[in-house]
């Protein structure tokens, strides 16, 4: 990518913006910020629930803690991850770009427990190419909210289909779920792997083979 390159829209900074406008295409759309006092409350509750002292010295900021934490964790669904490509280039390149390894953390909304892994992002430009860490950018802020791997999967594919409009998108997810590992089943090393393909990734059975071949190193 050279100086030269036209940016189709006004160009943006790396920095995610938290004023933002929030996509209503499965993006959080009316999620309201973490209500700190409220988090803190809950967990001086939660604490006592599970038979411990919120008031003993090791728990004393704990509650203060936790809010902080969940305002991070969570602060993907106050951003449109849409805003990091508004920014494209127009290239004449048609093959395929794969991004892989990009590591990502999420909470399972079913357990509020974490699950992290990495993700493999693959498109075929249609006259527009997208800056690299864009694509990692959008995959961060699908992820820093409460999700289920196979919505975040499908929302990464989409909204890069939508805004790019590419020949095709390729996604695969692979994620280890401590709602897994560390309750319930109890089984350490296992994974879970879900895809969504779009365009030529669905219909050419080509594409995927030469997706799978860039995946498999």
């Amino acid at each position: 990518m050279t100086t030269s390159e036209e940016a189709r829209k006004t160009p943006s900074t790396d920095t995610p913006s938290t004023d933002a406008p929030v996509s209503a295409a499965g993006s959080g759309a009316g999620i309201r910020p973490v209500d700190g006092p409220a988090v803190e409350a809950a967990v001086r509750s939660l604490l006592a629930a599970v038979g411990e002292d919120p008031t003993r010295e090791g728990l004393l900021g704990t509650p203060d803690r936790v809010a902080r934490m969940y305002a991070e964790i969570l602060s993907g669904a106050q951003q449109d991850p849409g805003h990091h490509l508004e920014v494209v280039f127009s290239e004449g390149h048609h093959e395929m770009v794969v991004v892989r390894d990009i590591a990502f953390e999420s909470m399972c909304e079913h357990h509020m427990m974490p699950f992290m892994g990495k993700a493999h992002v693959a498109y075929v430009p249609n006259g527009h190419i997208v800056g690299l860490s864009k694509i990692a950018r959008v995959v961060e802020g699908f992820a820093r909210r409460l999700q289920v791997q196979e919505r975040l999967t499908s929302q990464i594919a989409d909204l890069l289909m939508d805004r790019l409009e590419p020949q095709g998108v390729g996604v695969v997810l692979e994620a280890t779920h401590t709602c897994m590992t560390m309750r319930g089943v109890r089984k350490p090393g296992s994974a879970m792997v879900t895809s969504a393909v779009r365009g030529t990734f669905k219909s050419c059975a080509e594409t995927r083979n030469e997706w799978m071949s860039f995946l498999r190193g």
